[in-house]
């Protein structure tokens, strides 16, 4: 069975930037599912995807513009260190999730003053390439009740009605 709209695909991924060093990967971890043509993964990786089937292995870059976007430098912000509450120790480089009412987002300290903290809201991978090897599982049609809800059901998953 090929990749195709509607389908339910388990594959296996290390993801590397182009230096080599690996970002994120499914390695000692349970498979990567998603119903294709649901919008869950960036369209250029979707893309790429469509026609395989399982037991294919293939690699797939990713530009930043089809990715996470080119950083945004209107995006780097000084804020006040009040809004992290009672943390005391806040340094370059540690990342924090914020809501803004339902809308979560992860920004990444760049520098702390006495009073004030600047964060980077671009995300983490804005302006990487993205470096994909990838090895299809499994693909199966996607059941009605996966459709309407939009994600994968695991096997005994009854807790959405």
């Amino acid at each position: 069975m090929k990749i195709g709209k509607h389908k339910v695909v388990s594959f296996n991924y290390t993801l590397t930037d182009n230096n080599g060093e690996v970002i994120d990967s499914t390695e000692g971890q349970k498979s990567l599912a998603y119903i294709h043509g649901a919008g869950t993964l960036k369209a250029a990786l979707e893309n790429k995807m469509t026609g395989k089937q399982a037991d294919d292995a293939f690699q797939v870059t990713v530009q930043p513009e089809d990715a996470y976007g080119i950083p945004d430098a209107s995006l780097i912000k000084e804020v006040s260190r009040d809004l992290f509450g009672d943390i005391e120790q806040i340094e370059a480089g540690m990342q924090f999730q914020t809501k803004s009412g339902d809308v979560a987002e992860m920004v990444t300290v760049v520098a702390v003053g006495d009073k004030t903290v600047t964060v980077d809201c671009n995300h983490p991978l804005a302006g990487i390439t993205l470096n994909f090897d990838i090895h299809v599982v499994d693909v199966r049609d996607a059941t009605p009740e996966e459709m309407t809800h939009g994600h994968i059901h695991e096997q005994g998953d009854h807790q959405h009605k």
